[in-house]
């Protein structure tokens, strides 16, 4: 009989318990649903640390050439006149190595010496011949005077003119040698024998490769280092026969990387090809690349829109757009808040009727409004400074080259900064506050 009563006390205390907390809950709810259901529904906002976290980034709505395009591939390609193969005249040694792949070089510039006893015995040559030619000249006057007198013989006089011909043939042949190997023929003398020789860049640009080592014997027209200027970088994009009557020498073509496709670049159309490429139908556009060329190298792939029309759009990253239940929506920052929020703060201070009249029922509603204020500015007093999103719905266009157009469905202020990176966040954001409305 004891255990009987304990157990009903047992079972009674539970009872209240469950019924005083279901009752708890309930009028938190409440609470929660009067504070939710004045938030707008198309704002979220995220704090400095949360933005930091996903890498929130901002950009602007920018005009993009998108509409009546053609799409291409292609390849970047540096003209031949522009890439350089540095090769030494004569075989020798390498001695001394003064760039490294890499690095940037101007024309004239020493990039490597090499020496060989060759050198010295061109020199000593060109020295002897020299001479030798400067002895023939006199002798050759001479013998024009004692023919103008008839004191020698014509035949003497021809001989030594002959002789200074030939003298002056191999001296000049030696000089134009020693100049092309870059030793300077007018200014030697016995004195200034040089053992090694320069070898200088012939254009300016980017050192690409160095094909040789230090005390390495190369042969003569051996390669030694390869230079290629980007500065008139160009690219060919190939198209096919029934595209080729749309493109036009001046169109803007847009580009990026075939494997890397962060960044945009530009180029205008300079010439058309006339001849069909090996083994295809594909037809060769020229076209000069434009502004900053940082990361673009000979041989990359690409890939590219054609503006056919001279037509510019709204446009965003295409990673700036998200869709919600069928619609496309863009995010921009805001600092406005719903009217139904300012609404109800001027409701909380009307206790009192047109007669002046205080009620009851008023009364008791503007006292927990504004017990449920005075918490709420209490927990806001400990907020993290953030930013507000506003959610904007927009008609989605033509998209390419990682943009897309965009037509905006309701106005937004001017110059408003967009969401371009991390908008799939900041939907989810407001997606699980919108959860909290439905209990």
């Amino acid at each position: 009989m004891k255990n009987l009563t304990i157990i009903s006390i047992m079972a009674i205390t539970i009872f209240f318990y469950s019924c005083g907390n279901s009752t708890a809950t309930k009028e938190a709810e409440g609470e929660t649903e009067h504070h939710e259901e004045h938030e707008n529904p198309s704002t979220a906002s995220l704090t400095d640390a949360q933005m930091k976290s996903i890498k929130i980034e901002f950009g602007n709505i920018e005009k993009k050439q998108l509409t009546a395009s053609l799409k291409a591939n292609g390849i970047l390609k540096v003209p031949n006149q522009n890439k350089a193969t540095i090769n030494a005249l004569m075989g020798g040694v390498i001695r001394s190595i003064l760039v490294s792949a890499g690095n940037t070089v101007n024309k004239g510039q020493v990039i490597a010496t090499i020496t060989n006893t060759s050198f010295i015995t061109m020199q000593e040559e060109y020295l002897s011949v020299s001479s030798k030619a400067a002895l023939s000249e006199l002798e050759v006057t001479r013998q024009k005077e004692l023919q103008a007198g008839n004191a020698g013989a014509l035949k003497n006089y021809q001989t030594v003119e002959s002789e200074l011909k030939i003298l002056k043939a191999r001296k000049m042949s030696l000089q134009k040698q020693l100049e092309l190997v870059g030793i300077n023929a007018t200014s030697l003398t016995s004195e200034n024998i040089q053992s090694v020789v320069n070898i200088t860049s012939p254009i300016s640009g980017v050192v690409s490769n160095v094909l040789v080592n230090i005390g390495s014997f190369i042969d003569a027209n051996n390669p030694i280092a390869e230079i290629v200027d980007n500065s008139q970088l160009h690219l060919d994009l190939y198209v096919y026969e029934k595209d080729l009557q749309k493109m036009k020498v001046g169109q803007t073509i847009h580009f990026t990387l075939t494997n890397n496709a962060g960044k945009e670049y530009d180029a205008d159309i300079y010439a058309i090809s006339n001849t069909f490429e090996e083994s295809t139908k594909a037809i060769a556009i020229h076209a000069m690349v434009k502004g900053d060329k940082t990361g673009l190298i000979d041989g990359m792939s690409i890939s590219a829109l054609v503006s056919l029309e001279n037509a510019n759009v709204d446009a965003v990253p295409t990673n700036a757009i998200v869709n919600h239940e069928g619609q496309d929506y863009i995010f921009i920052v805001t600092d406005a808040h719903s009217e139904e929020e300012h609404h109800d703060e001027k409701d909380g201070h009307g206790d009192h009727d047109e007669k002046g009249h205080k009620h009851e029922e008023k009364a008791e509603k503007g006292h927990n409004e504004e017990g449920h204020k005075h918490d709420e500015k209490e927990e806001s007093g400990h907020t993290e400074e953030g930013i507000t999103f506003e959610k904007i719905p927009v008609r989605k266009g033509t998209t390419d080259i990682g943009y897309s157009e965009i037509t905006l469905l309701k106005d937004i202020p001017a110059n408003s900064k967009v969401v371009i990176n991390g908008a799939f966040f900041v939907l989810a954001k407001m997606s699980n506050k919108g959860e909290g409305h439905h209990h």
